[in-house]
C-alpha cells in the first residue's frame, strides 16, 4: 500500500507540515526599518537611496555602472534603445521566454527574429543564431531561462564576428554563474526584473549592470529625465550623469517620453536584500541540488540543470522545472505523469511559457496603426515564424514540467517531494492503463 499512488487510493507522499519551505521573499526587520526610513523622509520619489543600491548591485557584480528602473521591461527597452535597435531593425531572441524579453523591441519601431533553444537547456540555441543575421540585425537577446545560464562563449563569439550588441535577460538567473563567471556581465549589458517573485524579489522594479557608459548614459537619456541634469552618487565625489556630446543638448527630457526610475521603497529593499542574497541562494542551491540527486536514477525524469564539471550555476533557481522524456515511460503523457505527482502532494505543472512566434500579436496585430502587421511594418520582408518554423520550441510544451523552489535546505521534507515524483515514475504503466 505504502508505494501505491494518492492517485488511486495510497497515501500522499508529502505528509509533513512545510512551513515556511517556500515563503519568499524572506523580510525581516531590516527590510521593515529601511522601507519606513524612506516613508518617513517623505523620499519615495527621490535618487538618494536608489543611487546606492545601484552602485552596490554593480559592485557585487564586479561591474562599473548600475541603473535601476521601474521593471525589467522597462531596463530591456531602454537597452535595446542604447544598443542602437531602431526603425526597421532586427533584434534575435528565443521564443520560449516571457514576453518582456523580445516584445519592447516593437516600440522601437524594430522587429524579433525567433532562434530556437536546445532541448537539455531551453535556452537559445547558438547555433541557430548566426543564419537568422542580416545587414538589419542590431542585437542578439539570451535568456538565461529558468536559471540555467545560457551558452554565452559561442554567443559573444558570434556577436563580436558581426559587430552586434548582446543584451543579457538575468531575470530568471539572478547569481548564477556561467562557467565561474556571473550571468549579466558577460554580454554588453545585463538586464533582469526584481519583481516580489523572483529570486533577488525587491519589489517590482527592474536593474541593468554594464562595463560600458555610453550604454548607461542613453539608459539614463531615454527613460530618467531627471538625472539629465543630475550628478552621480559615487560616494566620495560627484560626477555628472550625462557626458556623451550626442546626448548632452538634450538634457532634461527624456529620449523615450519615459518616466523609468525605480521607486525608492523598491532600492530600500533592495539593499537589505542583496545583503543577504548570497547566502540565502547558496541554501536555496544546496536544496534544489538535493532534490535532484535524489531523482538522478528515476527513468523520464531529467534535472534542468547545468553539469557539475561546468562551474556553472541556476542562481535563485526562479522558475525551476524538470525535463520529460515519456519514451523512458512507455509514452505516459506529461499531462497524466503531472497529474500524479499533485496527487502525491507536490508541485507539477507541464509547460513552460508559450512559444511567442506562434502568437496572434506577432503575427497579425497592427498595434502601431501601419495598416499592415507590426511585425513585418518596418520590415524588407516577412519576418513571421509559422508553425514548425522552431521544432524545438514547440515541443517545449510536452517536455518541461515545474518542480518544487524550495528556499529551505530541510532533507526530510524534500525527500517526501522527491518521492512523490519516483512513485510517479515507478508506476507508470499503471497510469497508462487507468
Amino acid at each position: 500500500m505504502a508505494d501505491e499512488l494518492a492517485l488511486h487510493g495510497g497515501p500522499k507522499s508529502v505528509q509533513d507540515d512545510v512551513g515556511d519551505l517556500f515563503t519568499w521573499p524572506i523580510i525581516t526587520e531590516e527590510d521593515e526599518q529601511a522601507v519606513l526610513d524612506v516613508l518617513r523622509r517623505r523620499a519615495m520619489s527621490g535618487m538618494d537611496i536608489t543611487q546606492q543600491f545601484e552602485q552596490e548591485f554593480a559592485e557585487w557584480h564586479g561591474m562599473e555602472y548600475g541603473l535601476g528602473f521601474s521593471s525589467g521591461t522597462a531596463s530591456l527597452q531602454s537597452a535595446m534603445w542604447a544598443c542602437g535597435v531602431g526603425v526597421g531593425d532586427e533584434i534575435i531572441a528565443p521564443s520560449l521566454t516571457y514576453w518582456a524579453t523580445a516584445l519592447p523591441a516593437l516600440s522601437l519601431q524594430a522587429t524579433i527574429v525567433f532562434a530556437d533553444v536546445k532541448s537539455e537547456t531551453m535556452n537559445i540555441d547558438p547555433e541557430d543564431i548566426e543564419h537568422r543575421i542580416t545587414e538589419r540585425t542590431k542585437a542578439i537577446v539570451p535568456v538565461h531561462y529558468c536559471g540555467y545560464p545560457a551558452d554565452m562563449d559561442p554567443i559573444m563569439e558570434i556577436a563580436e564576428k558581426h559587430n552586434l550588441k548582446v543584451i543579457e535577460d538575468v531575470s530568471h538567473a539572478h547569481g548564477g554563474l556561467y562557467k565561474g563567471r556571473l550571468v549579466g556581465t558577460l554580454g554588453h549589458v545585463g538586464c533582469m526584473s526584481v519583481m516580489s517573485g523572483k529570486s533577488l524579489a525587491v519589489g517590482e522594479a527592474g536593474l541593468m549592470i554594464t562595463d560600458d557608459r555610453q550604454i548607461w548614459e542613453r539608459c539614463i537619456a531615454w527613460g530618467h529625465y531627471g538625472r539629465t541634469r543630475a550628478t552621480q552618487w559615487t560616494g566620495e565625489i560627484d560626477k555628472p550623469y550625462i557626458t556623451d556630446p550626442e546626448l548632452t543638448p538634450y538634457v532634461g527630457l527624456p529620449w523615450g517620453g519615459y518616466k523609468y526610475r525605480m521607486h525608492q521603497m523598491s532600492s530600500a529593499v533592495g539593499r537589505v536584500q542583496l545583503k543577504y542574497y548570497r547566502e540565502r541562494m547558496d541554501e536555496i542551491q544546496k536544496a534544489m541540488n538535493y532534490f535532484w540527486d535524489l531523482l538522478e536514477d528515476v527513468p523520464g525524469v531529467r534535472a534542468h540543470r547545468p553539469p557539475k564539471s561546468e562551474n556553472s550555476t541556476m542562481g535563485g533557481w526562479y522558475a525551476a522545472h524538470g525535463l520529460y522524456v515519456a519514451e523512458e515511460l512507455g509514452g505516459l503523457p506529461l499531462s497524466k505523469f503531472a497529474e500524479a505527482v499533485r496527487a502525491e502532494g507536490s508541485t507539477c505543472s507541464p509547460g513552460a511559457n508559450f512559444a511567442l512566434h506562434l502568437h496572434p500579436l506577432l503575427n497579425t496585430a497592427d498595434i502601431y496603426r501601419h495598416g499592415k502587421p507590426t511585425r513585418i511594418a518596418n520590415s524588407d520582408r516577412d519576418l513571421r515564424q509559422p508553425e514548425g518554423s522552431l521544432p524545438v520550441t514547440e515541443s517545449m510544451q510536452e517536455r518541461c514540467y515545474s518542480i518544487p523552489w524550495f528556499k529551505h535546505y530541510r532533507p526530510e521534507i524534500i525527500e517526501q517531494y522527491a518521492l512523490a515524483y519516483r512513485k510517479a515514475a515507478d508506476n507508470a504503466d499503471k497510469l497508462m492503463e487507468a
